[in-house]
């Protein structure tokens, strides 16, 4: 096999695993991952866990987009937690690890392109996600009512006022009430409600101007 013929193969996959590539080339699995292994040497495959690889520049026509590329690592996934909350604008701090929610077990990798963290939640409320474009791709990512829920309900402790207050969330007009209430009834965690209140409560003191712990 050769590389020009691998990336005819490929298309616009930009990231793969090996068994795609012994799927599409129909050669044995141990010969194939021989090759990945050479290209990987020569810096044509960059290697981003046990099994998936992405292709270097200059052989692909567009930058990888490692938003992209977290939902493709470890799936079912989607980002969300402080990741989705930098991405929508509701904290001030820029996030540089890719964080995810997965049903899976808890996983971490880390590669050429970033850090991605896949925490787990049960799979009665691995919901409340949808496909943004970014780059012109699309990526599988929470809802901003779901990334907060999703904050709250796998970080130890209770979220009380002041410790909400201790986020400082910002931007808080793009987080639909109804809906936040509807998501987290759906956890049947007393834990999520408190912290929906508090939340609730917090917005209403910004919105007044106040806030008072």
């Amino acid at each position: 096999m050769k590389f020009e013929d691998l990336l005819v193969k490929l298309g616009e996959h930009d990231f793969f695993d090996l068994a795609t590539v012994v799927q599409l080339t129909e050669e044995r699995r141990k010969s194939v991952q021989v090759q990945l292994y050479r290209w990987c040497k020569k810096g044509k495959l960059i290697p981003l866990r046990r099994g998936m690889y992405a292709v270097a520049e200059p052989y692909i026509s567009r930058p990888i987009n490692p938003a992209k590329m977290a939902n493709h690592l470890y799936t079912p996934s989607y980002l969300s937690h402080h990741w989705a909350l930098g991405y929508y604008g509701l904290i001030p701090e820029k996030v540089v690890t890719y964080t995810s929610i997965s049903s899976r077990v808890p996983r971490n990798f880390e590669n050429a392109f970033g850090v991605f963290t896949f925490r787990h939640i049960k799979p009665s409320v691995f919901f409340g996600y949808h496909s943004v474009q970014m780059d012109g791709q699309k990526v599988l990512m929470a809802l901003p009512e779901k990334a907060l829920l999703d904050l709250w309900y796998l970080e130890a402790g209770g979220w009380a006022k002041a410790r909400m207050a201790e986020m400082r969330f910002q931007n808080m007009e793009l987080v639909n009430s109804d809906r936040l209430q509807a998501f987290a009834a759906r956890f049947s965690s007393p834990r999520i409600a408190i912290a929906v209140k508090a939340w609730l409560q917090l917005r209403d003191s910004e919105e007044e101007g106040t806030v008072s712990l």
